[in-house]
């Protein structure tokens, strides 16, 4: 059986003419759209050309020794412990699936050993309480595009992506007294936040008279963005605002959810606002911030040495 290499060749568009590991990667990607989609067909891609590289078929007959070595390839190639990790997300759903449809008896992938990752804490540099006023005020001053994005990422949490798509339309409706912003999230999932009187003004002020089209566009030529307009605009506004150190747009989300914990808001409604699927990504974020202060050690130390 002749094992294709490039995600193209991976999922050729002829049923007849597709291997029985080839139809279960249709099967598994068509779960999928949009970026996760191109990110799984990559990482699919790449198992496919290990196996043909070593003479096995990418599904049938794969046992656990076979996904080990796959494992152990990967950071021989120089790859760090969490992209090991990332890089088998596909090729652990891709196995999965073909168990739960029945293409295979077993999932070879269920007790492979990966990589132990520490993920105590985010690695993403936010900005505390003042960094982020002073981002958010410094974008006023650059352009009425630059303070748009600015009050979305900042203030409302939106990811690069969402930011870039997000319409003029998607916040034309009123729930239960709250002007709304409607969009789809990360892995197509629909979302409804409130935006508050600040984050509504910008808008307002930035459309003028248009009733469609892009929340916010580039500056200058006035085309829609794209998640690299996005960096790119982030960058400039931090810059000028003098923060020194490399400020992404996922650094303004971190931003927002940290400082909406920071004066007290629990963390199940932190989580409504970052839109994380699991609770454990939001503690992520929590351990993250600067609590040192709340730290139990002083607690214990007044306690203990009445200070």
């Amino acid at each position: 059986m002749t094992t294709t290499t490039s995600s193209k060749t991976v999922l050729p568009f002829q049923p007849s003419t597709m291997s029985t590991a080839q139809l279960a990667a249709v099967s598994f990607l068509a779960r999928y759209s949009g970026a996760t989609h191109g990110l799984y067909t990559t990482q699919l891609a790449r198992w496919f050309a290990w196996c043909e590289t070593n003479g096995v078929d990418p599904l049938v007959g794969i046992q656990r020794a076979h996904v080990e070595l796959y494992i152990r390839q990967l950071g021989e190639a120089g790859l760090m412990d969490s992209a090991v990790n990332t890089m088998m997300h596909a090729v652990r759903g891709y196995f999965r699936f073909a168990h739960i449809d029945g293409t295979i008896p077993a999932d070879p992938a269920v007790y492979a050993q990966l990589p132990k990752v520490h993920r105590d804490e985010s690695r993403t540099q936010g900005l505390d309480r003042l960094e982020l006023i002073r981002f958010l005020q410094v974008a006023q001053m650059i352009t009425v595009h630059h303070v748009a994005l600015a009050y979305l990422l900042g203030i409302n949490a939106l990811r690069a992506s969402e930011a870039a798509a997000g319409q003029i339309e998607d916040y034309a409706d009123t729930l239960r007294g709250h002007r709304v912003l409607r969009l789809i999230g990360k892995g197509n999932k629909p979302a409804t936040m409130p935006l508050t009187v600040p984050v509504l003004r910008v808008l307002e002020a930035w459309r003028v008279e248009r009733t469609a089209g892009p929340l916010v566009l580039r500056p200058i030529s006035g085309h829609p963005l794209d998640r690299r307009d996005v960096y790119r605009m982030v960058a400039r506004i931090a810059k000028t605002a003098q923060i020194p150190r490399h400020i992404s747009p996922h650094s303004l989300r971190h931003a927002a959810i940290t400082n909406a914990l920071d004066p007290g808001v629990p963390l199940r409604d932190a989580q409504i606002l970052a839109r994380h699927a699991d609770p454990r990504t939001t503690e992520h974020y929590d351990r993250a911030r600067g609590n040192l202060d709340r730290h139990g050690v002083h607690f214990l130390t007044a306690y203990v040495a009445g200070v």
